[in-house]
């Protein structure tokens, strides 16, 4: 709770009393690797804080493969928040990298708190919007090399590389398996 605490008083004031309500509303979970947080074709139900692992964001193509959008780090909110809200049937699929600890708001929970707390909606949605802003980070620029896309993901996910499966980085950088694998060979 101590890091879902930190994380919120960036965005705001709250007083003990509101602490200890959140922490209330908020349930600790786990998901191991592979498991989804929520899934395609379904209305997510949850708004989750990752105290550890990675998630990550992705879609099936027109053929049918798994394109990796995003990945979600410790100390972030982790929700389609956009389907969420609409009450609408997610596109993508939100899924654990690794095992994963996490503490989750039903979305009735959520929804209290901004009935109980004041000021609970404007901490809220800065909170929502840098969530957002993280899953709609485009991958890497096409336009660059493939050495290059892996060396700026190096660089802004530099513990990523050793603890996620290479498909799902091979994915986000647009690069099949085989040229990811002589890529990290040829930079070795």
């Amino acid at each position: 709770m101590k890091e879902l605490t930190e994380f919120i008083l960036q965005f705001g004031k709250l007083n003990n009393q509101q602490i200890e309500l959140i922490g209330r509303k908020a349930e600790a979970i786990e998901i191991q690797k592979d498991e989804y947080f929520s899934q395609a074709g379904k209305v997510p139900q949850q708004v989750g804080f990752i105290v550890e692992g990675i998630i990550r964001g992705f879609y099936y193509d027109n053929k049918g493969e798994q394109i990796t959008r995003c990945f979600i780090r410790e100390n972030s909110l982790v929700a389609d928040y956009v389907n969420l809200e609409a009450n609408t049937s997610s596109m993508e699929y939100i899924q654990a990298c690794t095992n994963c600890k996490l503490l989750v708001f039903s979305k009735q929970n959520w929804d209290e708190l901004s009935l109980t707390i004041a000021g609970w909606d404007n901490i809220k949605n800065k909170m929502v919007q840098l969530c957002m802003f993280q899953k709609s980070r485009k991958g890497p620029v096409i336009s660059q090399d493939a050495t290059s896309r892996y060396l700026e993901f190096m660089e802004n996910y530099p513990r990523l590389v050793n603890q996620i499966p290479l498909a799902y980085i091979a994915s986000y950088l647009g690069v099949t398996q085989q040229s990811l694998s002589r890529i990290r060979k040829n930079i070795s």
